[in-house]
């Protein structure tokens, strides 16, 4: 099978905050869950580096844009490591190739009637790259961005005849119910489609907004930064030119913040129909991330530097607290007590002390070696990881995966208390099927967790003598561990010092 996945591109106006960290983490865990399944998996990821705030903002730093915008990509780029991120792909909106795709697009929806030039006014939000009705704003500001000030936009210029796409749109929703999740996310962008789509500008004067893609026939103009960025999701794949992955591989999934719902849902869907080309083939909506009850920004001083917190706390503490300590669906608070709390309770109490106390007994008990003379009892049901894993990563629901593994950590911890082997083995009873079928627990735990936070999954695998290098999911279910020799690793989760 492929599988294609793809996070939104952020702006290179600023360096990463937690918000995108949570994105590009949700997008790396699907896509090591389909490499798990057998799936070859394309997984893409970039920085967008048009638009007039990207080119204000290296005005304000008096630097050159390409030169700007290079300095933030290596950035961005940096999250790989820092995150242990998965992405086979890496696209920059400034790559020769993509802006080419982009003129091709533009010239196929041109050809298809859809893009015509006309003189207008609007009321326009840099920080969305969006234009807003006054009927979008609160306090005359954009709710979104409340401490910019609007500009306003006088000027002739390319519009996209998305007003034609309404009752297209609404279809596509109808005949594909699973297309936004979650379902109230499709409910809200199937409002936005009914009150009735206005044709969006396309373009800019070239004079007033130079770094842009420019519009194919006419030097006057740069693409406007959406219709530009968007066309990334193909471009990334070969098209126009190499459309192997292209036609293997699209149409794909996409994961994006509610801030892109519109142009994610309907805007790109509209312009892949004006290009004849296939839709996507379902968008995972989140919502933000809020710190100590409140909107991140740079005035108020609470932006969470994601690379600050993997330092300090390592990046599977991060990715943990990303997946399972906010919802999947709506806005989620990070402040450095409820990360800690977190992180205590689920890392270094919950897995981290498990592994801890099956690995000790296994080398206390049984000479470092899964009893031989043991029965090899699966302890977690086939039911389990079907019913239970494999849907939550089908539905998304990261939170709630998280928290059905903790449940099965609770319940091996539970049952450590409950036999008391320590008891046993004094007695000289033989403990040798409890201490595999605790082992057995530990495998499948370990494995649940590997696209989670892969270096603990992995390496609880690799100390119950598990080689996990090019294997899927259904190989290492069949994995026998009777006989192997453990190496107690170092511990997974330190504690937090007072």
């Amino acid at each position: 099978m492929k599988y294609y996945i793809t996070t939104t591109l952020p702006y290179v106006n600023a360096k990463p905050h937690i918000g995108f960290a949570l994105e590009i983490v949700q997008a790396d865990v699907l896509a090591r869950y389909h490499k798990l399944l057998g799936d070859e998996v394309i997984f893409n990821t970039g920085v967008d580096e048009h638009g007039i705030k990207i080119w204000q903002k290296a005005k304000e730093e008096g630097k050159d844009v390409q030169n700007y915008v290079d300095e933030y990509a290596f950035k961005f780029g940096e999250l790989k490591e820092s995150l242990n991120l998965s992405y086979t792909n890496f696209i920059r909106t400034t790559d020769e190739n993509h802006i080419k795709a982009a003129q091709k697009f533009w010239k196929l929806c041109e050809q298809n009637g859809d893009i015509y030039k006309k003189n207008y006014q609007t009321k326009y939000c840099v920080g969305c790259e969006l234009e807003k009705t006054d009927s979008e704003l609160e306090n005359g500001h954009c709710p979104v961005h409340p401490n910019l000030e609007l500009e306003l936009i006088n000027e002739e210029n390319y519009f996209f005849r998305f007003s034609k796409y309404s009752e297209k749109l609404l279809k596509f929703y109808e005949n594909n119910p699973d297309f936004v999740v979650p379902g109230h996310r499709l409910n809200e962008i199937k409002e936005f489609v009914k009150r009735g789509l206005q044709d969006f500008s396309v373009s800019r004067l070239k004079t007033k907004m130079p770094w842009g893609v420019p519009v194919p026939g006419d030097e006057s103009q740069v693409m406007y930064v959406w219709f530009d960025a968007l066309v990334n999701y193909i471009s990334t794949l070969g098209w126009p030119d190499d459309k192997n992955d292209f036609e293997n591989f699209w149409p794909g999934f996409q994961v994006a913040g509610k801030d892109n719902l519109r142009q994610q849902t309907a805007m790109w869907q509209a312009m892949l129909m004006s290009a004849g080309l296939p839709n996507t083939e379902q968008v995972f909506i989140h919502g933000f991330i809020t710190s100590g009850g409140q909107k991140m920004s740079k005035s108020l001083g609470n932006v969470v530097d994601p690379f600050v917190v993997q330092e300090k706390y390592g990046a599977d503490a991060l990715r943990y607290f990303l997946l399972g300590g906010l919802s999947s669906f709506e806005d989620g608070d990070f402040t450095y007590e409820r990360f800690e709390e977190f992180y205590t309770a689920h890392l270094v109490n919950g897995v981290g002390n498990l592994t801890s106390r099956i690995l000790t007994m296994l080398e206390k008990y049984s000479n470092s070696q899964i009893p031989l003379n043991s029965i090899n009892k699966k302890n977690i049901s086939d039911n389990w990881w079907n019913t239970i894993y494999k849907s939550r990563f089908n539905s998304y629901d990261f939170s709630d995966l998280v928290f059905q593994i903790d449940v099965l950590i609770s319940y091996h911890d539970d049952l450590i208390t409950k036999t008391e082997p320590w008891k046993k083995a004094k007695n000289g009873d033989d403990i040798s099927d409890l201490l595999c079928q605790l082992a057995e627990g530990l495998r499948q735990i370990g494995l649940a967790l590997l696209p989670i936070i892969p270096q603990t999954g992995e390496k609880i695998l690799t100390a119950l003598g598990i080689d996990i290098k090019d294997k899927t999911l259904e190989d290492l279910e069949a994995e026998k561990i009777i006989g192997n020799k453990i190496i107690k690793p170092e511990i997974l989760f330190p504690r937090l010092e007072k």
